[in-house]
C-alpha cells in the first residue's frame, strides 16, 4: 500500500495534526475492537504530540482505560534516566492522564539487554496469544505504531546493517549501536508485519535526506530501515513538517 504523506509548515502544526491521527484512529480502533493498542516513539521529537495528546479536548475524547501502551525502543538506562524513552513518555503524557498501570508496558532496560528484550518479546507473545496472523501464528496486530526517524535512516532503533532489519522471527532483540557506545532494546520489523497503522513522525531540516531516501530512494532496507517496515495490510502514513519533506521531489505526492 502506497504511504499516505502529509506536509505541515512547521513543527507545532505537525504536533497537532499528529495528535489528531493517532487519537483519531485509537476512537477508531477502541469503537472497533474494544480497546487500541499503541506502540510509542521515543526520543525528543514527538513529546509535543504528547502534550497534545494530553491537553483537551483529545485527552477526553479518548477512554484512556481501554488504551495499552508499548514502547518501540528504549536505551538501556533506568527509568528515571534522563535519556529514558519512558521517562519522556511519563513527563510528557503519563502524568497527565489516567492509564491504568497494568495498560503499560515498558521494556525494562535496567536489566542487562539480553534480558530486557527476552522479558519484552514474552510480554507481547502473552498479551497477543490470542491473535493469529495469516500462517496461523501468533502475530502482534498493534493498532498504532508510531516511529521517528534518525538522520541516519534509523527507526526505533533499528539501525542500517544491523540483525534487527532481516531478523525474521524474533520481536525483540538487544542492539549495539557502535557509535553511540550504547546498548539499545528494539522492536523488530516482524514486530509490526500485522501493524494496523504504521506512522512515521519526522520533523527538521537535519532529517530530510533520510526522509527522501526512505521514499525515493532505491529499495535496500539495509541502508534504509524504514523501507522494512512494511505491514502487510496496513496503513503507512508520513507526517512531516515543511524541513523534513523539503529535499522530496513531486512523485512523492503523486
Amino acid at each position: 500500500m502506497k504511504p499516505q504523506i502529509r506536509v505541515y509548515a512547521d513543527a507545532a502544526e505537525l504536533a497537532a495534526a499528529g495528535a489528531e491521527l493517532v487519537a483519531g484512529l485509537a476512537r477508531e480502533a477502541q469503537a472497533e475492537r474494544g480497546r487500541c493498542t499503541l506502540v510509542l516513539a521515543g526520543g525528543s521529537t514527538p513529546a509535543a504530540l504528547y502534550r497534545q495528546l494530553a491537553h483537551e479536548p483529545l485527552s477526553g475524547d479518548l477512554d484512556w482505560t481501554r488504551m495499552f501502551l508499548f514502547w518501540g525502543d528504549e536505551r538501556c538506562v533506568s527509568p528515571d534516566d534522563a535519556r529514558s524513552n519512558f521517562r519522556m513518555v511519563c513527563e510528557n503524557l503519563l502524568r497527565r492522564v489516567e492509564v491504568p498501570h497494568g495498560n503499560i508496558f515498558r521494556i525494562p532496560c535496567e536489566l542487562s539487554p539480553d534480558a530486557a528484550a527476552a522479558w519484552y518479546e514474552e510480554t507481547l507473545r502473552g498479551f497477543f496469544a490470542g491473535v493469529q496472523g495469516a500462517g496461523g501464528d501468533i502475530t502482534p496486530a498493534f493498532d498504532v505504531v508510531l516511529l521517528g526517524l534518525g538522520d541516519d535512516g534509523h527507526v526505533a532503533s533499528i539501525f542500517p546493517n544491523t540483525a534487527a532489519i532481516s531478523e525474521p522471527n524474533r520481536w525483540v532483540l538487544p542492539i549495539y549501536v557502535e557509535k553511540l557506545d550504547a546498548w539499545r532494546v528494539t522492536l523488530t520489523p516482524a514486530a509490526f508485519k500485522a501493524a494496523r497503522n504504521v506512522i512515521f513522525y519526522v520533523s527538521g531540516l537535519a532529517k530530510s535526506r533520510a526522509v527522501r531516501e526512505a521514499l525515493e530512494g532505491t529499495h535496500d532496507p539495509q541502508q534504509r530501515p524504514a523501507q522494512a517496515v512494511r505491514p502487510e495490510n496496513g496503513k503507512i502514513y508520513w507526517l512531516l513538517d515543511a524541513q523534513a519533506a523539503m529535499d522530496l521531489g513531486p512523485r512523492s505526492f503523486d
